[in-house]
């Protein structure tokens, strides 16, 4: 059985671990959130970095993980080269905004992007979005906004911070959109945001699709992990481990809502 380590700065790379456990469900899964340094949206780039290096150590040595996934937009955007370099010959898997995917459904080519401020300022996706716009045959037109608050007050299960946030954000994205033309697609550019998909979906409306990371970084994590389809049918179980280095309470009664598991949460200094 293939252990695979997943982290995020809280709960939302839950939203990666959902669709890991669809697509590999006979694997070992061990989840970290590192509750007492989040969020990591709103830190510098060296202190995310500094928490993925000791995070990844930590998960590889203690855990015997067969693979690492970053389940934070932020942390990928921030350190995921870094910890490439230090692990050469073990497999990582990040997580990025759906930049692409977004373009492939978009019909009028205006997307919208919500991510967190690390994300959305980070040299990793000015590079991403440099790349989607030059393949692209056609104009696209990427309008994104950081939205700082909204990834805590999913995380603290904070609905009516949420929906205010939501709002704004979705508001603040319409008024800066380089076109008149209403945007058609819209980019959930953290982990986090998939707990709140309808909340935005009902605030976008029904003309505007939602595009997230989590079955993309799955098929990705089987293929380098080199494992055969699994099928429903075939009942493989996947085991949980969940870990926190803040209180645990919150992780399990996410993982509970969210995964709809009944696993325990440990805490864990790293």
């Amino acid at each position: 059985m293939k252990t695979i380590g997943v982290f995020d700065s809280g709960v939302g790379g839950l939203s990666v671990l959902r669709a890991l456990l669809l697509e590999i469900p006979e694997a070992r899964y061990v989840y970290l959130a590192d509750g007492a340094h989040a969020p990591y949206g709103e830190r510098s780039a060296q202190q995310v970095t500094e928490r993925a290096q000791h995070i990844t150590a930590r998960l590889r040595k203690d855990q015997a993980v067969d693979a690492l996934v970053v389940a934070c937009n932020t942390a990928t955007a921030q350190a995921i080269e870094s910890l490439r370099q230090q692990h050469p010959d073990w497999p990582i898997v990040g997580v990025e905004p759906a930049l692409k995917p977004a373009a492939a459904l978009s019909q009028t080519g205006h997307i919208g992007v919500l991510a967190t401020r690390g994300t959305v300022e980070s040299e990793r996706f000015a590079r991403l979005r440099t790349r989607i716009e030059s393949e692209s045959s056609r104009a696209l037109h990427f309008n994104c906004q950081a939205c700082d608050g909204l990834a805590d007050a999913i995380e603290r299960g904070d609905e009516t911070t949420t929906r205010a946030l939501c709002a704004r954000y979705l508001d603040a994205l319409r008024a800066h959109a380089s076109t008149p033309d209403p945007m058609d697609t819209l980019v959930l550019g953290c982990t986090h945001y998939p707990f709140a998909a309808d909340i935005l979906q009902a605030l976008s409306g029904p003309d505007v699709r939602l595009v997230e990371t989590g079955v993309p970084v799955a098929r990705r994590t089987r293929a380098v992990l080199g494992l055969p389809e699994t099928h429903p049918s075939d009942g493989a179980t996947p085991q949980i481990t969940l870990l926190s280095t803040g209180d645990p309470a919150p992780l399990a009664q996410a993982a509970a809502r969210w995964l709809g598991t009944t696993v325990g949460a440990t805490h864990i200094s790293v």
